[in-house]
């Protein structure tokens, strides 16, 4: 399949795509869900994707806001910066490649006109055409700097690389951490706390699945960690938990994502999660921790029980160090032994209206957790005159954020 090469979006081009927002806005949504069933068909491109995001339509969403943003901002791509970059990180730990996006091309303006049939005039597609190449181009060339940087990188590597499982533990009764360790004893890339590593995983029964999953350690130069909640009724993660043991060897892609620590530190940071979304803000936690020059940390955590709480035990005992500040809620059912030092337990849901009432004016803000949760979050901070810079935030799904996946 030959390429199109990309050139400056003409105005001519600029105009179409922008007038093409309003059916984007009816009928986005049936043109990525056609897209991704051409594209799905190839067992090469299928390979590369997290089906699962498929089957309850999350990446389909994903890509219809994308490509609703996209033209939306045709005359200013420049405003569409981060969700380039999240794009490019994404697409680097899946190991995705300029060879693979004339696929997407093909199938992309295949489904623009089977959906909008004769609306789909020559020259719709031909300004598509062109402004998915212009798109595709600078995703392509961030993508090549990224892999030249895993490389160069002191114990970097691109592609798979076989880990080994050193060690599972049990951190509540819906979280197990796997410690992994490269096969070859080599050196790991120093991964920036936040980040994911990406997984291709051979499960019995389902073929080749594709992971991301959060590092939870900080960094180290020998091994990471993942710390994976089992999802009910997940046949990946109810794998790892079930039949991963001590022993097995994943294939893992290098640290990836840009959900991390501002450099330089800010004067304050408050690191704001729900349920296993505390996973990058352990390893940003644990980093912190053990600088001379750490700035004032605040931990603030939801989760259900003292049983579903993960890292419980390890985060009480930073804030009785004095290390951080902690604040846990508990919707469900609190610690029947009080509080801990530098620790406050609360009972009930985390409520937007706590959260207005404890800003820190001048702290940034790490985000993570549940779509509602991290909505409902951002939207306060925002609201409250948080500036938008020091607002974080990380999702976990492919959905909710504009992000484009391939």
């Amino acid at each position: 399949m030959e390429r199109m090469m990309a050139s400056p979006l003409d105005d001519k081009t600029r105009a179409i795509v922008s007038a093409c927002v309003p059916a984007l806005e009816a009928h986005g949504l049936a043109i990525t869900t056609e897209m991704y069933r051409r594209l799905l068909a190839n067992p090469e491109i299928r390979d590369l994707f997290n089906l699962s995001h498929q089957k309850d339509g999350e990446q389909p969403t994903a890509l219809a806001l994308a490509v609703l943003a996209y033209a939306r901002n045709i005359d200013n791509p420049g405003a569409l910066g981060g969700m380039v970059e999240r794009i490019a990180e994404k697409h680097v730990g899946l190991n995705i490649r300029a060879e693979h996006y004339p696929f997407v091309a093909e199938a992309l303006l295949g489904a623009i006109a089977h959906v909008l049939g004769d609306a789909a005039t020559p020259e719709i597609l031909d300004a598509w055409g062109k402004a998915y190449w212009f798109l595709a181009d600078i995703l392509i060339g961030r993508e090549a700097q990224i892999y030249d940087a895993h490389a160069a990188a002191p114990g970097g590597w691109t592609g798979w690389r076989p880990f080994t499982v050193r060690r599972r533990t049990r951190e509540s009764e819906t979280v197990t951490s796997f410690e992994l360790v490269p096969v070859d004893g080599a050196p790991v890339m120093r991964h920036r706390p936040g980040q994911y590593l990406s997984f291709r995983l051979d499960v019995p029964g389902l073929g080749s699945q594709r992971r991301n999953y959060s590092i939870s350690s900080k960094p180290d130069d020998g091994s990471y960690r993942i710390s994976v909640r089992r999802i009910p009724g997940g046949a990946v993660s109810g794998w790892l938990h079930d039949d991963v043991r001590e022993g097995t060897v994943l294939q893992v892609s290098a640290p990836a994502g840009d959900f991390t620590l501002a450099d330089p530190l800010p004067p304050a940071i408050v690191l704001l999660s729900a349920g296993v979304g505390l996973t990058p803000m352990i390893s940003m936690l644990d980093a912190l921790a053990a600088r001379a020059d750490a700035p004032s940390i605040h931990y603030i955590h939801a989760t259900r029980t003292p049983d579903t709480e993960a890292f419980g035990r390890h985060v009480r005992r930073l804030a009785a160090e004095g290390r951080i500040r902690g604040d846990v809620f508990y919707s469900r059912r609190a610690p029947a032994d009080g509080e801990d030092a530098g620790t406050a337990h609360h009972t009930g849901r985390m409520t937007m209206d706590w959260l207005r009432a404890n800003l820190a004016a001048d702290a940034t803000y790490y985000v993570c957790g549940p779509d509602g949760f991290m909505r409902d979050a951002v939207s306060t901070l925002k609201a409250a005159g948080v500036p938008a810079g020091r607002v974080r935030h990380e999702f976990f799904g492919s959905a909710h954020d504009g992000a484009l996946v391939m």
